[in-house]
């Protein structure tokens, strides 16, 4: 339980005035319909996005240099959560933030990967954990001891990952669609976080296998109580064909990474037991002397984002 304590008190974050966003649109259009070409990347914010599903949250759209909102190539979009620490380090709760948009520009320019714009939602404070931590499968989630133990460690007894999944599925993801020059297939369409962010990752490829395409887990945070556990046994029947998806997990040796390597290794035996091919469709990276951190998320983002995005 200590752990889950940590883990939400890493997750509260203050939310700035937007004012303080460097080269950031309120509205998505000022971006495309002043000019068809960018000269340097943008940041366009849409904030407090409506949802029927979830408590509204501001959602950033990273637009790469030399976007084109007339070109007749589409460009991928790689969904992120924990938004707020993604572009910018004045809204990281760490003061630094992945660095997403430096490195999808310098990739673009080295022609390592395809032309992309990138679409981070901010994490909800204190229902990060509840809206994170995979649904699956029900018959443990929804036990009295699990929400018992969500309800002392989180403050709300229930988990809202699938109604999180349909905000980003059935509001966010069609809006995307109609305000940017994108393609929709789900080989152009990837979703990546860091420690939880990592397991919705997981779950939304598994779950939404049409939509997302592939999956970046970085220093994916299994061992939470008997949730963690409970999510990973559901993998073998519920990870997507290998055919058409690939998967990339990662793990630090310091810190809450020094935590994962025993469950990632089991979760590797899934991958090779449901036809993943290591190198190919599924990467597993240990990183030694990295530890839990935006720092260390950042030195090594331009590996996942290769994965995916090639």
């Amino acid at each position: 339980m200590n752990l889950l304590k940590l883990i939400l008190a890493t997750t509260i974050v203050s939310f700035i005035s937007c004012k303080e966003q460097s080269k950031t649109n309120d509205i998505a259009a000022k971006g495309t319909s002043e000019k068809n070409v960018l000269k340097e990347n943008e940041i366009v914010i849409h904030k407090s996005f409506k949802s029927k599903h979830v408590d509204a949250r501001n959602v950033e759209v990273f637009l790469p240099t030399g976007y084109d909102a007339t070109s007749s190539n589409k460009y991928k979009v790689l969904y992120m959560h924990d938004g707020q620490n993604v572009f910018n380090p004045k809204t990281s709760y760490t003061g630094i933030d992945w660095g997403v948009d430096e490195a999808v520009d310098s990739l673009l320019k080295l022609k390592k990967i395809k032309n992309t714009i990138v679409v981070a939602a901010w994490n909800n404070g204190s229902k990060r954990f509840s809206e994170y931590m995979p649904q699956a499968p029900k018959e443990i989630s929804e036990t009295k001891e699990a929400k018992e133990g969500l309800k002392k460690n989180t403050g709300f007894d229930k988990l809202f990952s699938d109604a999180y999944l349909k905000f980003l599925v059935e509001e966010l993801k069609p809006f995307i669609d109609r305000t940017y020059n994108v393609s929709t297939k789900p080989e152009d369409t990837s979703i990546m976080g860091s420690s939880m962010g990592g397991l919705i990752s997981l779950y939304a490829i598994c779950k939404y296998p049409d939509v997302f395409g592939a999956a970046g887990c970085v220093s994916t945070h299994w061992p939470v109580f008997i949730l963690g556990e409970a999510y990973m046994s559901t993998l073998p029947s519920t990870l997507p064909d290998p055919s058409n998806h690939k998967i990339y997990f990662d793990f630090g040796t310091e810190t809450l990474d020094a935590q994962y390597e025993p469950h990632q290794i089991k979760v590797d035996q899934m991958m090779a037991s449901k036809g993943y091919t290591r190198g190919e469709n599924w990467i597993t990276k240990k990183f030694e002397g990295a530890d839990h951190s935006e720092k260390s998320w950042k030195a090594r983002i331009h590996i996942p984002l290769e994965f995916l995005l090639k």
